[in-house]
């Protein structure tokens, strides 16, 4: 698997937040928005790259998701992972990415973390959130 280059401006996190975020089992629930404005929310498994400050989700093209991340390229959305009364939200900017070479190290990332490889089916993608802020609480 490729390293992640260190992205400028990456959030750093600490040390409790990165274990809750790399806990294996545990999904988030994404919120980007529609082209109309209203949110869209839904539970999804993604991993947490903190060299390059990027969480990825593994989805289709065809996924409202990704279709509304790319009506509105570089949206803001917002993944948040609940255990109990601990949460941590990731918020950034979000981009479908089709190259195959992430694509693939996005599935690579999901079966460390989820142990098994993520479906694999047609107009598999990948979306990529840069993310610029960090909200916890109780971790």
């Amino acid at each position: 698997m490729p390293l992640s280059k260190q992205r400028a401006g990456a959030p750093r996190v600490s040390p409790s937040v990165e274990a809750f975020l790399d806990e294996s089992g545990h999904v988030g629930v994404l919120t980007t928005l529609r082209p109309d404005g209203t949110p869209h929310t839904a539970p999804v498994r993604f991993t947490w790259d903190k060299t390059a400050g990027l969480v990825r989700v593994m989805t289709v093209a065809s996924s409202r998701k990704a279709r509304n991340l790319l009506a509105g390229p570089g949206g803001r959305v917002a993944i948040c992972q609940v255990q109990g009364f601990a949460w941590v939200t990731l918020e950034g900017f979000g981009t479908v990415v089709r190259e195959p070479g992430r694509v693939a190290e996005g599935a690579e990332r999901y079966a460390e973390r989820y142990l098994s490889a993520p479906p694999n089916p047609p107009g598999r993608v990948v979306i990529e959130i840069e993310v610029d802020r960090v909200l916890t609480l109780n971790t």
